[in-house]
């Protein structure tokens, strides 16, 4: 669904993939940006005064599935893996679903936020992962 987005002076071009996965693929003037309307996109310290840039690139910071290097996917839930899209040396595109955790018995699609290749699967169809584990890793 594409929208435009009126802030003030300032127009976005707001692409939304599907807004029944978690998360919701946003591109914001082409910028990828992963949104988690139950946790917010918005951290709580970031004043409400912030200039609305600020407030739009710590946002997408906040619900990322990487790890502060980038080269990990990490579960941003915990649930079992229901299904594994890729293998090690699979290019993937940002916004590409790459695996499905069944968490409260909804599937929910995770999709790569870069760019890359697959240089490991860390966890197989099947297995319960925790928040935060380390599910892909990407080659540098």
């Amino acid at each position: 669904m594409k929208y435009t987005v009126k802030i003030g002076e300032q127009t976005f071009a707001v692409d939304i993939e599907d807004l029944n996965t978690r998360p919701i693929i946003a591109r914001v003037n082409g910028e990828v940006f992963e949104v988690s309307p139950e946790t917010g996109v918005v951290p709580a310290a970031l004043p409400a005064s912030a200039p609305v840039a600020e407030k739009k690139h710590l946002a997408a910071a906040a619900p990322s599935s990487t790890n502060g290097s980038g080269n990990v996917l990490i579960a941003p839930l915990p649930g079992t893996l229901v299904e594994v899209f890729v293998r090690p040396g699979e290019e993937v595109e940002a916004g590409q679903v790459i695996l499905v955790i069944e968490a409260m018995k909804m599937k929910n699609s995770i999709r790569s936020v870069r760019d890359g290749v697959v240089k490991a699967v860390l966890a197989s169809a099947g297995q319960t992962v925790a928040h935060k584990q380390a599910l892909v890793e990407f080659e540098a």
